[in-house]
């Protein structure tokens, strides 16, 4: 467990984020196989092209087709047996290999794709990858350089938001990413279809900070007033406490998120205005 932010404890699921990146390029992070799954096919219901892209070096199964794989590069199953490095080690040294290789594998990979297309990049979730090494982040800029527009999309695991708590802990590492990588960020509350009791989730789609400090109040102990009313403030003050709720079963859940996600990275935004022929002499009625 991480030290430098204790409320983390409290909610065991931080590690559910994926990084969705579309070229136009929007970072998520999520649990990665069922949203992927569900954005691919919702896409393709509409006809609207996407590209999923794997950069989870431990990645096994995909429901989805994979457009670029970072197990091509290097996979985490080669370093441990190789370097004796446990899952954790093994993995930030995958990234770090991807880092070194961003301006060979990833700029040859990235140069097969239009700059209308959509690529939507599935990486690793843990949380070190966010807040404590450059990897992701320096992976966000060399997209920025190459003229890529970045969102990044945190996912919250509904079924764990149950008290002020386990919510601002949730809120920590969101802020913790969204500081460290620096661009448009969404945050949503995943896996609303599971939840059993929707009131308890709904109070905290867009709770009102003094009622969050109230209740953080009654459940820590009197010495934890002062920091209680700090971090209720910082959640407030970058405007971390709204979360939009993403229930698959609906496709106008996965729409909505969809166009939150289009309109941070202005998707769409460069297309060419079609037009039906006309008469530019008539005065518009028909003869």
């Amino acid at each position: 467990m991480h030290n430098w932010l204790l409320v983390l404890q409290a909610v065991e699921s931080w590690l559910l984020l994926a990084l969705l990146i579309y070229a136009k390029v929007t970072l998520c992070f999520w649990n990665q196989s069922t949203y992927c799954s569900s954005l691919y096919q919702h896409c393709e219901t509409l006809g609207r092209s996407i590209h999923i892209v794997n950069l989870d070096p431990a990645a096994e199964n995909f429901d989805y087709p994979v457009a670029m794989d970072i197990r091509e590069l290097i996979s985490l199953d080669d370093v441990m047996e190789e370097l004796g490095l446990g899952p954790n080690g093994g993995l930030i040294y995958c990234m770090e290999h991807l880092e070194d290789n961003l301006d060979d594998w990833l700029n040859e990979e990235l140069d097969n794709y239009l700059d209308d297309d959509y690529l939507v990049f599935d990486c690793p979730g843990q949380i070190e990858l966010f807040s404590h090494v450059p990897v992701l982040r320096n992976f966000v800029e060399h997209l920025k350089r190459k003229n890529f527009n970045v969102c990044a999309v945190y996912l919250l695991d509904s079924q764990f938001i149950t008290d002020v708590t386990k919510y601002v802990s949730g809120c920590m590492a969101s802020l913790s990413a969204m500081v460290q990588l620096e661009v448009p960020h969404i945050n949503i509350l995943s896996k609303m279809d599971l939840v059993t009791n929707k009131r308890d989730v709904e109070n905290y789609l867009d709770p009102e900070p003094h009622h969050l400090l109230s209740e953080l109040n009654e459940r820590m102990a009197p010495r934890f007033k002062k920091l209680n009313k700090s971090l209720i403030e910082l959640v407030d003050e970058y405007s971390m406490v709204s979360f939009i709720p993403l229930d698959l079963r609906k496709e106008s859940s996965i729409q909505y998120v969809l166009a939150q996600i289009d309109n941070c990275i202005q998707y769409g935004e460069d297309a060419d205005v079609k037009i039906r022929d006309f008469d530019p002499d008539g005065d518009g009625d028909n003869e």
